[in-house]
């Protein structure tokens, strides 16, 4: 399979992935990582508390869109990164958690207004309970679906122990010790090893070289992988090299072909199919520009929202198509993304007026970078995708004790204090 430049595709598979946690629902599925320990923490959460997660998550997915939408290929899992941050906002106090509970529309309101411990319970409960919905295997669902979550923290740091047992009792996000101060760089080859592992080694250097350090103290991942086969599949017979005129340049492209029924709509400035995997509980939303219209992506992706999508999802009609599909791969980042969740409302925790006292009482902690990368396979059986996410946190730098050594060349001036006159300058390269 060859890999290439496709933005239009890259919209279809990241709207894919938008789905994922708006019709998941609450569905039966494999006991998750998070309910394994003997009690139902799913149980927790109500049908409307998912309800609103979902609704919530799915804003949040079109709003960081928006923000990481440039001119090229863009894949990513906002499932991903919804739930890593939000295993961190678990740990978040006073306006930093406000802040991350308005950009991840969280409901953490309890009474009077203000976020609570049982606030807090009732959205990691939520989280359990769309995991556990979410997760499924080929032998019950149709489709493969895992979720892995995991914390990695600087040994010996004091970790608050009623926020590290929420989050592996909701999260199912065990607590590894690490010692970063020591040798960070093995620390990241272990994490990035655990994240190849879960995600079918299809996501590998989440962390890039550098991504952590000796000031690095807790490392929140989640990793999700999914592979699912066409409800009706392309025959390879039909697969045909074709031009693909893409946004920039034209590319000759493999090009699958079917004629079958498939849930679609058109609209006077574009076409929506709906292609269903086997098991009929997730599919592919593709929205294609009509481009008789001169209705450009930009165009259309301004007006992404869930309210768009849903008005779409209504207008759906059965309909005999031919369907021409281009067989693609592609991989995207390591991308830092901090930036744009910053602009997006997350501004307190990412500097030093960040409040994790639920996670410490030393409170000197802030998130670093926040690393994301995806990688999707789509071909004549169905697709093949998977994305990790690592926020990275860290503790704010303190004072060390001042060493100047002059063992190498430098500059020396005499002067007269009181006048400020300069009566020497001289310039040591080499002594002995």
């Amino acid at each position: 399979m060859r890999t290439i430049r496709l933005r239009e595709a890259a919209v279809m598979v990241a709207l894919a992935a938008l789905a994922v946690p708006m019709t998941a629902g609450c569905g039966s599925g494999e006991p998750s990582a998070a309910g394994e320990a003997g009690e139902d923490v799913a149980a927790k959460a109500t049908q409307k508390d998912v309800i609103e997660l979902a609704d919530g998550a799915g804003q949040f997915a079109f709003d960081l869109y928006a923000r990481l939408a440039g001119d090229a290929n863009l894949f990513f899992s906002p499932y991903s990164i919804s739930t890593a941050l939000a295993m961190t906002a678990a740990g978040a106090r006073g306006n930093t958690e406000l802040e991350m509970a308005s950009v991840l529309r969280l409901q953490l309101a309890g009474v009077g207004g203000v976020p609570s411990d049982a606030g807090r319970e009732r959205v990691a409960a939520s989280f359990a309970a769309l995991q556990e919905g979410l997760t499924a295997s080929p032998e019950t669902r149709g489709y493969e679906l895992n979720i892995a979550n995991s914390l990695w923290g600087q040994e010996g740091y004091p970790f608050r122990e009623p926020y590290i047992k929420l989050v592996e009792k909701y999260f199912g996000g065990g607590f590894n010790s690490a010692d970063f101060a020591r040798d960070p760089e093995a620390e990241r080859v272990r994490i990035n090893r655990w994240v190849e592992g879960e995600t079918r080694e299809k996501i590998k250097d989440l962390i890039p070289p550098g991504g952590v350090d000796a000031i690095t103290t807790l490392v929140l991942t989640n990793a999700v992988y999914f592979k699912g086969q066409w409800a009706s599949r392309f025959d390879e017979k039909g697969t045909a090299d074709s031009p693909f005129h893409g946004a920039h340049d034209d590319a000759t492209v493999p090009m699958m072909y079917q004629k079958a029924d498939f849930r679609y709509c058109e609209t006077e400035d574009v076409q929506v199919l709906e292609m269903p995997y086997r098991g009929d509980e997730i599919s592919m939303l593709v929205i294609l520009p009509r481009p008789e219209n001169l209705v450009n992506l930009r165009v259309i992706e301004s007006r992404l929202s869930p309210q768009m999508l849903s008005m779409w999802l209504a207008q759906l009609r059965e309909k005999e198509l031919r369907v021409y599909m281009p067989r693609f791969e592609m991989t995207w980042g390591t991308e830092d993304i901090s930036g744009q969740l910053a602009s997006m409302g997350i501004g307190d925790a990412f500097s030093a007026r960040a409040d994790f006292s639920g996670m410490s009482d030393a409170r000197d902690l802030f998130i670093g970078p926040v690393f994301h990368k995806a990688f999707v396979a789509v071909n004549e059986e169905g697709t093949e995708a998977a994305a990790a996410t690592a926020v990275v946190m860290k503790r704010l730098a303190i004072e060390h004790e001042t060493v100047f050594r002059a063992d190498h060349p430098f500059v020396f001036v005499i002067r007269h204090n009181a006048t400020g006159a300069v009566l020497f300058i001289g310039r040591v390269a080499d002594l002995g």
